[in-house]
């Protein structure tokens, strides 16, 4: 399908650098390449290749993980590997509902709309303006928004009136808003809990395992990459190792 305007696409250059712009007619500026006659790429489409002074670009339409790591930040943001173990574990898929406490700079608001889409809703709790307001900005660059709402408040205390397929929590103290937020969660819904110290992830499966939660369980992801040349191929020197601890449990029904 060829790109339409007010996409957000990425130009790929021979040493592996993306070049962000959102689409539109007329004259472009893209930061670090200089101004582009954006009608030259509306009839192109993804993966079609262009030169641009004398320089071959590859045109991409990208996908949630190249969007997560081009966010605007702020505070640290949970990293593709750890979020596409949340959504598989979590099983969110299009049409859940998903409660999510801290925005951040959005970035798994950014994993957890793109999987709930376009029928499924996210609901973000966050402390700070400034965060929504960031959140915001990134998440309008997938073209989600619709998808999604918050509230800007302290977990503890406000109770947006969702029911809730899954209860995703990014706070230092997450055992603290347990009892405020898990009465939002159906019945057999998943809960997962980020953290990124030992005592933390020690609190909340406590807290987990005192309020009657099924399977509840905790890993955490570590990835290595390999360097890959003719003759030899090698682990990298550079591991995305310990990013946070993820815990994972189930909701029992009261009855």
């Amino acid at each position: 399908m060829s790109f339409q305007e007010n996409e957000t696409i990425y130009l790929l250059d021979q040493s592996g650098k993306r070049h962000w712009l959102r689409l539109a007619h007329g004259m472009l500026k893209i930061p670090s390449m200089g101004i582009l006659d954006g009608s030259r790429l509306m009839d192109l489409d993804d993966g079609s290749r262009i030169d641009l002074a004398g320089r071959a670009y590859t045109i991409f339409r990208p996908g949630t993980a190249e969007l997560m790591e081009s966010l605007d930040r702020g505070a640290q943001i949970i990293t593709s590997k750890d979020a596409a173990t949340i959504i598989m574990n979590c099983d969110i898929r299009c049409g859940k509902t998903v409660l999510e406490v801290g925005a951040g700079s959005g970035g798994l608001t950014t994993a957890l709309l793109s999987a709930v889409a376009p029928s499924g809703h996210v609901h973000t709790v966050e402390m700070r303006e400034d965060n929504v307001q960031r959140a915001l900005k990134n998440i309008k660059r997938t073209g989600l928004d619709r998808c999604w709402s918050h509230t800007i408040g302290d977990a503890k205390e406000v109770s947006p009136d969702i029911t809730a397929d899954v209860l995703t929590m990014d706070m230092p103290d997450p055992w603290l808003a347990m009892d405020n937020l898990l009465p939002r969660l159906r019945a057999g819904g998943r809960i997962c809990v980020y953290v990124p110290n030992t005592n933390q992830a020690e609190s909340a499966v406590i807290a987990l395992r005192e309020r009657g939660a099924a399977e509840v369980h905790a890993l955490e992801n570590i990835q290595r990459g390999l360097e890959v040349h003719p003759g030899g191929v090698r682990p990298s020197f550079d591991t995305l190792g310990h990013t946070g601890y993820l815990i994972f449990a189930r909701k029992r029904s009261q009855d």
